[in-house]
């Protein structure tokens, strides 16, 4: 497949900057593969769209507050993002710039907490160690409450995370800490959509899935099957393998909540049955693909040229998704992460 084949023209000021004032007031694009029509709705409408004995699957991955502003010894100012943990106190970090920090000097970002940059590593990254007493006794995690901010995607063009996106870039069962960035198609669920899902008979069940940095980066290479996804760290638990097998046994659907949950399912899955397990996938799904552990699917508007707009084309056919596309600029959909959602049945 030409990664030519998933580009699209969209208006910059379709590109959400803020969430919708409701959480499920963001609007929602249901898309049928079997009748091929499209319908225009709301979020807070959704489980009308599932029946009694469905299960919805939900990645309750926690956003940690990995962009960290420093100084270094001499005054200068340093961005640090941390992407991924080595070993306790030891991250692998974007580092700004990385040109002028040399390897070994720390650097300062208040409340008592400071770090040392270390060499460079694959991918323009830095290793970061933080200091403390003892080796290996600091917890990040902690630290980054105290000091770090929350990290918006790069399309979103703010200098600062305002006070509301502490709470709305993140879901409202998040529950596990370790993703750098949303599972968006969860950012939709109020307390009151997940109420109506129960009242309707639609089970639910959890995975964790840390989103890394990687989700923003676009498919560079001329053919789609070229490009690596980065890998991710993934639980799913034998409890919800379990729940999962029982609603299809029992002619329910299994709805993905995000193409984070998609790819965990899909890597565990196979011999006809959900697998639990836990530990780091780097499944790249772009079509033809044929889907296994998914029945329907509920995602946000991804980038043009992107890893996740190839899964959705997967699931649902290239030239469909990108005339739902075409549609949804024309009723003036918002578009990424704080943007509206789409439900494929």
């Amino acid at each position: 497949m030409k990664t030519s084949d998933l580009d699209y023209e969209l208006p910059p000021e379709l590109i959400a900057q803020h969430p919708a004032e409701r959480r499920d007031e963001s609007r929602l694009l249901v898309l049928d593969r079997s009748a091929g029509t499209m319908r225009l709705d709301v979020f807070r409408n959704l489980p009308g769209y599932l029946n009694r004995g469905d299960c919805l699957v939900l990645n309750d991955t926690k956003v940690i507050r990995a962009r960290l502003r420093g100084r270094k010894p001499t005054g200068g100012q340093v961005e640090v993002f941390l992407l991924h943990e080595l070993s306790p106190g030891e991250w692998r970090a974007l580092v700004r710039p990385s040109a002028r920090v040399p390897e070994g000097m720390r650097v300062e970002f208040g409340g008592g907490v400071s770090a040392t940059i270390e060499e460079p590593l694959p991918g323009g990254q830095r290793r970061v160690v933080f200091d403390s007493a003892e080796p290996g006794s600091v917890d990040v995690l902690r630290v980054l409450e105290q000091v770090g901010e929350i990290p918006l995607p790069p399309y979103i063009r703010r200098d600062h995370p305002d006070a509301g996106d502490l709470t709305r870039y993140q879901t409202v069962y998040a529950r596990v800490p370790g993703a750098v960035a949303a599972p968006t198609a969860g950012l939709h669920f109020t307390d009151e959509t997940l109420r109506a899902l129960e009242a309707r008979g639609v089970d639910r069940a959890t995975l964790t899935l840390h989103v890394g940095y990687g989700t923003f980066r676009p498919i560079l290479t001329d053919m789609v099957e070229e490009h690596q996804v980065e890998p991710e760290d993934f639980a799913f638990s034998a409890e919800t393998a379990e729940k999962l097998s029982r609603a299809r046994a029992s002619g329910g659907r299994v709805v993905a909540v995000g193409t984070t949950v998609t790819r965990v399912l899909e890597t565990q899955f196979w011999d006809g049955r959900y697998h639990s397990g836990e530990g780091v996938t780097d499944k790249f799904i772009y079509p033809p693909y044929q889907f296994r552990a998914i029945d329907a699917l509920q995602t946000n508007f991804h980038l043009p040229r992107s890893s996740l707009l190839a899964l959705v084309c997967a699931f649902a056919g290239t030239e469909f998704i990108l005339e739902a596309y075409r549609l949804a600029i024309r009723e003036r959909f918002r578009f990424y992460s704080y943007g509206d959602a789409m439900l494929i049945l």
